[in-house]
């Protein structure tokens, strides 16, 4: 049995296609001799064709596709010589069974607009009688505060798209490919121009591996570290225990370092046994905000050369600051020690599913072994699309204008706040997409609870802080709310702000 493409065909299975293919041969071995390809269809369909004869079997497999709705109202069907050369049928076969079809009213036939599946209205959906309205519907929040997102409402839809088809434009041949595990060189060049311009990062081409976000990268360099031997990496005190958990299923020990107002205490690492890297955020700490003091940036690269350890740099937020000077990336202090990830899942949107690492030239076999073992995980096509949008300069006036409407909403978050909860302190708002408001001392847990009861969905700083019984010191209480400030769409940011206030003790 042959047919072109992907389609299997047994005796009375048949598959329409809108793909551009040239036959479909039966069980029987009927061949089509067209000269050409029929029209497209626009989408496959699997036809079970059943009863005594090809007529009522094509009839039926018809009507049943437009009653369960697999061909939608309006669809039009190929033209009676198309379908029956495809199915090796006599084209008598395939205009009787339209015409059963249109008298029965499922088709609708004109002349110039061809056979198409006509509008019915369809039954009613019957509820069961006590059937029980959705959970998740009644208990949906009105408002998100919650961390991790940007306004995806700002997306640069046009501008991307604009990018896009010049990037599928000039595109070569090989983009098509599988391609290179570092990633497509296109991208790799710009970003290193971009990054050694806007964060001081020391970034040749030949050091960066794309990767689709920092999750990604991390998993990555986890592989790379076992391999190594590394036992251990230590973690900030405050983070996500979504990357916690990623080193630990790496099968590698997460000893905490404490963070206070001048960011992770770097002195620690020296009573820590056994870890060969550290995972910092120095440029904003997620989620406290804070930065790491230049004294600690400089101690962590002493670190790293004294016992050959490595810093694992996420640049967490680190296009959006405000009333500060930028923080470059530690990187630029040893770029022979320190592994930078960056991505675009704050600055445009963590759909677009890109992230990149700025590796140290030993580590760069290791990292693009572990990649190339059938993760390759990123779509050339949007590399050669967001290295357009960086060099045309689209990236920067993008993260400039984003930055400009977040600190409006900084400013406005703060001034509420004044006005109608004087008492609560706002911090870690300098940089980023989130500030930390501290509470009364015992509060946090009501508040999460009450602003869950307004529609306002956010977390308390508690939900970040690093869990483990042995560290060694115990975490000192501090009641606060994470709010990301960023995440509400331009239209429910006032009644997300409102609710915010309502709540605050």
């Amino acid at each position: 049995m042959l047919s072109y493409a992907s389609f299997i065909v047994t005796p009375k299975h048949y598959v329409l296609s809108g793909m551009g293919v040239w036959s479909i041969f039966m069980a029987d071995s009927r061949t089509n001799s067209a000269a050409g390809p029929p029209p497209a269809f626009g989408a496959d369909l699997h036809l079970e064709l059943r009863g005594p004869g090809l007529r009522a079997g094509l009839t039926d497999a018809l009507r049943e596709a437009v009653r369960t709705g697999r061909l939608a109202t309006g669809s039009r069907l190929p033209a009676s010589r198309s379908l029956a050369a495809d199915l090796g049928v006599s084209r008598t076969t395939v205009v009787d069974a339209y015409a059963d079809l249109v008298a029965e009213g499922w088709l609708t036939a004109r002349q110039g607009s061809g056979t198409r599946v006509a509008t019915r209205v369809p039954e009613p959906c019957r509820a069961a009688p006590d059937a029980p309205r959705a959970r998740s519907d009644e208990h949906r929040p009105r408002y998100g505060l919650w961390t991790g997102e940007p306004d995806l409402t700002n997306f640069p839809r046009t501008q991307w798209l604009t990018a896009a088809r010049r990037a599928l434009t000039a595109a070569p041949h090989d983009a098509f490919g599988y391609g290179d595990a570092r990633g497509r060189m296109e991208l790799r060049t710009a970003l290193a121009d971009y990054l050694a311009r806007a964060r001081g990062v020391y970034a040749g081409p030949e050091r960066i591996v794309i990767c689709s976000g920092f999750h990604h990268g991390l998993a990555l360099m986890a592989q790379a570290l076992r391999v190594r031997r590394v036992r251990a990496v230590a973690v900030e005190a405050y983070g996500l225990d979504l990357y916690r958990d990623l080193l630990r299923n790496a099968g590698l020990h997460t000893p905490p370092l404490y963070v206070d107002e001048h960011g992770a205490r770097i002195d620690d690492l020296a009573r820590l046994r056994g870890v060969g890297a550290v995972l910092l955020t120095p440029a904003h700490q997620y989620p406290t905000g804070v930065a790491l003091c230049p004294e600690r940036r400089t101690a962590a690269v002493e670190w790293a050369r004294a016992t050959g350890g490595l810093i694992l740099e996420d640049d967490y937020d680190g296009e959006f600051r405000y009333d500060r000077q930028p923080v470059g990336a530690l990187q630029g202090l040893d770029p022979e020690r320190v592994v930078y990830f960056g991505s675009v899942s704050k600055s445009l949107a963590p759909g677009v599913r890109l992230g990149w690492m700025v590796l140290p030239e030993e580590l760069i076999p290791e990292i693009v072994t572990a990649k190339g073992h059938g993760d390759y995980m990123t779509s050339a096509l949007e590399q050669l699309t967001l290295a357009e949008f960086i060099a045309s300069g689209a990236y920067d006036r993008h993260v400039r204008s984003m930055r400009l409407r977040y600190q409006r909403r900084r400013d406005e978050l703060v001034t509420a706040l004044r006005q109608r909860a004087p008492g609560i302190r706002v911090a870690g708002m300098a940089a980023g997409l989130q500030a930390v408001l501290e509470l009364p001392r015992g509060t946090e847990s009501s508040v999460v609870q009450a602003a869950a009861r307004q529609g306002l969905a956010v977390r308390g700083l508690t939900q970040f802080g690093y869990e483990v019984a042995d560290c060694g010191w115990r975490f000192p209480e501090r009641d606060a709310l994470v709010v990301n400030y960023a995440a509400p769409s331009d239209s429910a940011w006032a009644g997300a702000l409102d609710a915010l206030c309502r709540v605050m003790p």
